[in-house]
């Protein structure tokens, strides 16, 4: 199974129409949205070509190959104009013999994490920071980092394959790569 992962698009449509242009050429299996789709956020300045009503068409042609949780700039308004399910506070999905646990970052984190096994992987967004790490229990974290409002580094995403989580910024450079583990 081929995914991209993306997370923290809050509005931009110049960043996003980049990373369908490797959506388009990557033909993963499904993109992974982690949140944070149309809305900036009140905490966050406007990003760079901010228009969410251009999103939703970019988006929607590819509903069939979507899978979405809510973020926490998310709203019931932005479900009615999605065709595809933003709602859900996270997801599960068993890839290569491992569990992933998908979900935005702002209810589950330290505070709240889910109960995982060795060779499972929590993947989450919110924090606009890119994390590729493999965990002393056994366990990895995944953050592809936000692609239009990053805190540290660049705007990136994840491309998982073959058992490898690939980190890319939007010039399609290779900067981290993880290779998982059977336990």
């Amino acid at each position: 199974m081929k995914l991209m992962i993306i997370s923290d698009i809050h509005g931009s449509y110049d960043d996003l129409a980049k990373v369908m242009s490797y959506y388009e050429m990557e033909k993963p299996d499904k993109l992974i949205i982690l949140g944070d789709i149309l809305y900036h956020g009140p905490r966050n300045d406007l990003p760079d070509g901010y228009a969410p009503k251009k999103i939703i068409p970019l988006l929607n042609k590819e509903k069939d190959h979507i899978l979405a949780v809510r973020g926490n700039c998310d709203a019931e308004v932005d479900q009615m104009v999605l065709d595809f399910p933003i709602q859900s506070d996270y997801l599960t999905l068993y890839a290569d013999g491992h569990m992933f646990f998908i979900t935005h970052g702002h209810l589950f984190d330290e505070h709240n994490f889910p109960s995982l096994n060795p060779g499972d992987v929590y993947i989450y967004g919110h924090f606009h920071v890119p994390v590729m790490k493999a965990c002393d229990d056994g366990t990895y974290r995944i953050n592809p980092n936000s692609i239009a409002l990053p805190k540290e580094g660049v705007k990136s995403f994840v491309i998982y394959e073959n058992e490898t989580f690939i980190m890319y910024d939007l010039d399609h450079h290779e900067f981290n790569r993880l290779n998982l583990h059977k336990f």
